[in-house]
């Protein structure tokens, strides 16, 4: 996700905006319903106003929203966007793979911007960490899937942004190569794991290489520790068993709110298989990556781009290679805040969203980036696919299927002002708001809040 916040918020002004959102009483899921980037960010920051806590359950530094600190921008990976507000705790849960190294740079960076980072901060020790070795493999298997072979000279890899994060949940799946936040406690009994993990990764790293006709320099045990063991003195510090912190503080009345990276989309069980991430990224994955079981989620907020975009490899029904799309990119600056990759652009693709909103739960909708879609003469929307000549309205499994569908479209008008001074509902363009009633009713889901801009002033609560 990319998405610009603003550390001085007018709490009261945002305490206000919370309350028309009418939540029911209990605790708050936050995800995305696309392929990511929606802009969770944003929404996470707003909503913080009215919760105690901020707890991210999946993914890792494969994910990215930027905070504005003052006069200063900082990209963050890791740490929840709730850090921005010092009263309320940020809790990286279980099912997060840590970057030792980027959550200590994102620490040491907000500290340098006068954010204290230390009772408000935890990390759970059950979480995992991705090690240089992950990376290498990230790399190294997806050149070894590209190579020519007998049956085809050219194939589209899966487009990992390289950050090591499925390496590292298939170690936590293997279990016997695994390192969890908690080994870095003890750098004995981690010197020991590592003497016995490292071997296995050269043998098997090296191999990849060779295929691959990549270069290779084996990892040394010794080097890796001397890198990792002041790393691991900064984060010590933090760690905690993140699922008794949760629970301890809904014992005590307070709110949560859980965060999620990626999206549906890109859900290991429920996305477009192969071309996903590694985690469970819907809501569903809040009770296993947090510890927290699901009846105490009572408001699941998913988050919409006004359009659709995509990263990486992985059919997208809707995309725009025209000057549309092209326009799109350009306007919604699409483009990775982890990879600076320019994001793939169409329309906004109904089929797929009623889908991820009947897996997530959603009980309500964020629409952002309405303003990007100003001064299109008209705009069009996904609401069926056509397979092979029958007209379908289920999401496919199957992503050979999903490759060769069509997109049946239904056209609105488009409205040419200005949307990003508007602050409530009723000052939106006539044409604007029949998009989103449009999209509205054929979800079944209400549209709980529209982003008309980067700023938390630029939001409007339904």
């Amino acid at each position: 996700m990319t998405t610009t916040t603003t550390s001085t918020p007018d709490a009261q002004n945002v305490g206000d905006m919370i309350d028309r959102l009418n939540l029911k009483p209990g605790h708050a899921a936050v995800g995305g319903l696309q392929w990511g980037d929606e802009g969770k960010g944003k929404v996470v920051d707003l909503l913080t106003a009215g919760f105690d806590v901020v707890a991210r359950y999946n993914g890792g530094a494969n994910a990215g929203h930027t905070v504005v600190v003052g006069d200063k921008n900082s990209a963050l990976h890791l740490i929840p966007s709730g850090i921005l507000y010092p009263d309320k705790l940020n809790v990286l849960g279980n099912g997060v793979v840590i970057d030792p190294e980027q959550v200590v740079k994102e620490i040491t960076g907000l500290r340098e911007q006068g954010l204290k980072l230390d009772e408000n901060f935890v990390i759970s020790d059950r979480a995992h960490v991705v090690l240089p070795y992950h990376k290498i493999q990230d790399a190294l298997q997806e050149a070894a899937y590209v190579m020519p072979n007998a049956l085809d000279q050219t194939i589209e890899g899966i487009g990992t942004t390289g950050r090591g994060i499925g390496p590292c949940y298939a170690d936590k799946a293997l279990r016997s190569t695994a390192i969890r936040m908690s080994d870095l406690r003890d750098f004995d009994q981690l010197k020991h794991k590592l003497h016995r993990i490292v071997p296995i990764k050269n043998a098997t790293l090296a191999a990849l290489a060779q295929y691959a006709n990549e270069d290779f320099t084996p990892i040394d045990v010794e080097a890796l520790l001397a890198w990792l063991k002041p790393l691991a003195e900064q984060l010590v510090p933090h760690l905690t068993d993140g699922a008794a912190v949760l629970h301890d503080r809904i014992q005590q009345g307070e709110r949560i709110l859980f965060e999620g990276a990626n999206a549906t989309l890109l859900d290991i069980d429920h996305g477009t298989y192969p071309y996903v991430t590694s985690s469970n990224c819907s809501s569903l994955g809040v009770h296993t990556g947090t510890g927290v079981a699901g009846h105490h989620v009572t408001n699941v907020i998913g988050i919409v781009k006004a359009y659709q975009t995509r990263v990486g490899g992985g059919p997208m029904p809707t995309q725009l290679d025209d000057e549309i799309g092209e326009r799109i990119r350009q306007v919604g600056r699409e483009f990775g805040t982890t990879t600076g990759r320019p994001r793939r652009t169409g329309w906004l693709d109904l089929v797929a969203l009623k889908y991820t909103a009947t897996v997530s739960g959603a009980t309500g909708m964020a629409i952002m980036l309405l303003d990007v879609l100003a001064g299109l003469p008209e705009l069009k929307v996904c609401t069926a696919y056509e397979i092979d000549g029958q007209t379908v309205t289920n999401f496919p499994a199957d992503i050979g299927v999903l490759s060769k569908v069509k997109p049946v479209y239904e056209t609105l008008p488009g409205f040419p002002e200005d949307v990003t001074e508007c602050r409530d509902y009723d000052s939106l363009p006539g044409a604007a708001r029949g998009y989103l009633k449009f999209v509205e009713d054929f979800l079944g889901v209400p549209i709980v809040m529209v982003s008309v801009g980067p700023k938390r002033s630029q939001s409007i609560f339904c």
